[in-house]
């Protein structure tokens, strides 16, 4: 066939599903770089839902100065700027179909993006909150409200439980999965206890935990199928004057209890270096210190991303 006799097949009149498939080995910053604005068939590419089942912003971070007052941080502008950009462009394309949703822990979100997305993200089943200092009680629970569908959610360790969680209680009929990182104590496992007595996964990793909440969390969580407490820091503390102490392997009466689970997942190895980095930072994980998406890990399946 002569060159001339070549007909020259346009990128715009290429078949939708070879794009979407092509988008679908893009990242975030690549999807949401202008390509929607190529053509028309371009955009309903990348509109289609395969590509927006996750909106994985875990690899975003603000860029941030601590201040003494709260919030305690202060964002820069431009930061602030590029993450609303990156929300609006996304929520817009998406059109509702996200169904995960997950924050870098060092993402400072505001309120009003929280907010902004959760109306964009109405069929949400699983989300990983960013840290909690900018969101607001408001905030978070005008989100839950909308998140009629959530099920799982991992988040940092928070001061007041109880409010987030009744929340929970009353709008996410079919939440089941919970992991949070951070402190966690006997006030946080009762607020689990009185409020999301149906939940069925729980993971505490890396956190500090003492005995008594574990027998807690056990003894009162009938529903609980799987306990992740790999490479927490135990602490038994007896009755005064004896001093609280490190338990460097759990008795026969909580592996007793914990039987009756599908799955009980523990590391308390001095050679782990989980394990040693749980003890050095004294059950609060700096995870700023370590290698880059470490704190994604989790021995659940289901909670790692």
């Amino acid at each position: 066939m002569e060159e001339s006799d070549r007909v020259a097949r346009r990128w715009e009149d290429l078949d939708i599903d070879i794009l979407v498939k092509i988008f679908q080995s893009f990242d975030i910053y690549q999807l949401t770089s202008g390509i929607a604005q190529v053509c028309s068939s371009w955009r309903m590419a990348c509109c289609d839902p395969l590509l927006w089942r996750t909106l994985d912003l875990s690899t975003m971070k603000s860029n941030f100065i601590k201040i003494p007052l709260e919030p305690y941080v202060y964002v820069d502008a431009r930061s602030d700027k590029a993450l609303t950009h990156l929300l609006k462009t996304s929520l817009s394309l998406s059109q509702g179909n996200i169904m995960t949703l997950i924050f870098h822990f060092n993402l400072y979100v505001s309120d009003d993006q929280l907010t902004y997305t959760a109306e964009r993200c109405p069929r949400l089943r699983r989300l990983v909150m960013p840290a909690w200092n900018r969101i607001k009680k408001t905030g978070i629970c005008k989100a839950v409200r909308v998140w009629k569908d959530l099920e799982s959610l991992t988040m940092p360790s928070i001061a007041n439980p109880p409010y987030l969680l009744e929340e929970i209680a009353n709008n996410c009929k079919n939440f089941i999965e919970l992991k949070v990182m951070g402190p966690f104590d006997n006030f946080f496992a009762a607020t689990i206890i009185t409020y999301l007595p149906n939940i069925r996964v729980l993971s505490l990793r890396c956190s500090m935990l003492v005995k008594d909440t574990l027998i807690s969390i056990l003894d009162e969580l009938r529903n609980l199928e799987v306990l992740n407490i790999s490479h927490c820091l135990l602490i038994e503390i007896p009755p005064p004057p004896a001093p609280r102490r490190i338990m460097r392997e759990l008795d026969q009466s909580i592996l007793d209890k914990a039987s009756r689970l599908r799955e009980f997942l523990t590391c308390m190895k001095d050679s782990c270096i989980m394990c040693q980095r749980t003890r050095s930072d004294e059950g609060l994980m700096r995870w700023y210190k370590y290698e880059e998406g470490l704190w994604k890990a989790d021995e659940v399946s289901s909670l790692c991303l």
